[in-house]
């Protein structure tokens, strides 16, 4: 039998392949479920918000932050459902690093929902890149 509160995949036909990219068109959750909703997290490490200067290096270390907040909760990077991209002067380059890394903790088919914005600046001086995340587990 099929557990009914795992999220649900689906990208229809009719629609571009997202996975390229590093996301699903589509994800649904029946209840009762554990829901976690986690704000931004960037680049920065330690208590300090240490930010390296590049953006491939910021990037892997907001996934990483992202890890110790699903950890915390008992989750884990397939428990997300939803995803906000926040990128400093996007560009293309940018977006192929993003899905680059993203492929590394989303090594299945199912990937999050996602939404990039671009932006001109982030909270704090030096940031490059947030990613905030809704995550769902039974």
């Amino acid at each position: 039998m099929e557990n009914n509160t795992q999220p649900q995949v689906i990208n229809p036909a009719a629609l571009f392949n997202p996975g390229p990219y590093g996301f699903s068109h589509s994800i649904s959750v029946k209840n009762p479920s554990k829901i976690c909703f986690i704000s931004g997290q960037s680049g920065g490490i330690g208590e300090n918000h240490v930010l390296a200067d590049d953006f491939k290096t910021q990037v892997q270390d907001a996934l990483k932050n992202m890890k110790t907040v699903l950890k915390a909760h008992s989750m884990t990077f397939e428990h997300i459902v939803k995803i906000t991209l926040l990128i400093v002067d996007h560009n293309q380059e940018k977006l192929e690093i993003w899905s680059e890394e993203a492929k590394k903790v989303w090594k299945g088919t199912f990937l999050p929902t996602s939404t990039l914005i671009p932006v001109n600046q982030l909270a704090l001086p030096g940031m490059l890149f947030e990613i905030d995340a809704i995550a769902v587990s039974s």
